[in-house]
């Protein structure tokens, strides 16, 4: 599955997951409250009951322990006759009698409440798990069949573009070795058209290389190895191609998990453009500093850094593409790449 493939599952998936979750929750919490008020006014009616045979003087054998009473007096006070009230472990109720003053005060424990309280709670709760792995398997199946449209899109379209990058080889191949060619022929190695042509046939190899390497991103194996190596050919490809930049590299051993031939083409492009953008007999830096690779050019800067990275973002001369890619490669391995700009120059940091 493809990242955006998987960013876009994780969407449908956590909205209506977490929809159905948060409806499923309330619900519960409504139900749980209602059946609470329904159960105190069920103890409520039992205290009102059992006052009633105490009033009427039958026997109360048939009630639990758990009931009790007093008789209580209140002179020119007024008690509400809806009064009902908690009071430690036990539900109180206050009665008028039949003389003047005298009340009536049932109570009753608090401990049969509680445990069907609490059964009730284990139910609901039992009850909403449920309903969550079920809404969960059906979010991942919805979010699945949801995807499939795309899935078939992308795939087409991984196909023709696997099929035209490999139709493109022959071309593209004929084209350099034509190219180099006419390098070797004296009269025309110091041509400014033949220079020039040559930086083109260099970049057509490079979108070459950046879409083969692109569509290899959902296959990449993933090595513990010293890119250092790949930072030192990578250079010296760029040097034969930008005589008049000087390179300093310091760089010895900087493991990290990655793909050789996806790094190789994330530093490809970062350094080509490094040398591309550059000022007249300019520098670029390449170091390493603790976890992190350092790209560093003498250039005018980037005006918009935080577009670069965009596919519709290009700057003067160029495609747009290279650094899109490098931000498709550097997410499929886990590297964070962020830039420092100036007027006196810009600075790529690669963190693994």
């Amino acid at each position: 599955m493809h990242h955006h493939e998987k960013a876009a599952f994780l969407k449908f998936f956590i909205t209506y997951f977490v929809s159905v979750a948060l409806l499923i929750l309330v619900a519960g919490f409504f139900y749980f409250n209602q059946m609470q008020n329904h159960m105190l006014r069920m103890e409520e009616f039992s205290l009102i009951k059992y006052a009633r045979h105490i009033k009427m003087g039958d026997p109360i054998k048939g009630f639990h322990k758990e009931y009790h009473h007093r008789y209580i007096t209140h002179k020119n006070t007024r008690i509400d006759i809806r009064n009902f009230s908690s009071v430690g472990n036990e539900f109180t109720k206050i009665i008028p009698m039949n003389h003047n003053g005298m009340y009536l005060q049932v109570f009753k424990s608090k401990k049969e409440f509680n445990q069907k309280l609490f059964n009730l709670k284990i139910k609901i709760i039992s009850i909403q798990v449920l309903l969550l792995l079920l809404f969960a398997f059906l979010s991942y199946k919805l979010a699945k069949n949801a995807l499939k449209p795309l899935q078939e899109s992308i795939a087409t379209l991984d196909k023709f573009a696997k099929d035209l990058i490999h139709d493109l080889n022959t071309p593209v191949t004929s084209i350099k070795l034509n190219m180099k060619l006419l390098e070797k022929n004296p009269d025309l190695a110091e041509n400014k058209i033949v220079q020039r042509l040559n930086k083109s046939v260099h970049n057509i190899s490079e979108l070459h290389e950046n879409l083969n390497i692109l569509l290899q991103e959902e296959t990449f194996q993933m090595q513990n190895i010293n890119l250092c190596p790949l930072v030192h050919e990578v250079v010296e490809m760029q040097q034969d191609l930008y005589s008049d930049i000087h390179f300093e590299v310091v760089c010895s051993n900087c493991k990290a998990k990655i793909n050789a031939n996806a790094m190789k083409q994330i530093l490809q492009n970062i350094i080509s453009n490094a040398c591309k953008y550059n000022s007249k007999n300019g520098y670029v830096k390449i170091y390493q500093k603790d976890n992190a690779l350092y790209i560093e050019d003498s250039g005018k800067g980037i005006k918009e850094p935080n577009k670069i990275f965009e596919r519709s973002y290009s700057a003067e001369h160029s495609t747009g593409i290279g650094l899109d890619i490098v931000r498709r490669l550097a997410m499929a391995m886990n590297i964070t790449i962020s830039v420092r700009t100036s007027t006196e120059g810009s600075c790529f940091i690669l963190k693994f």
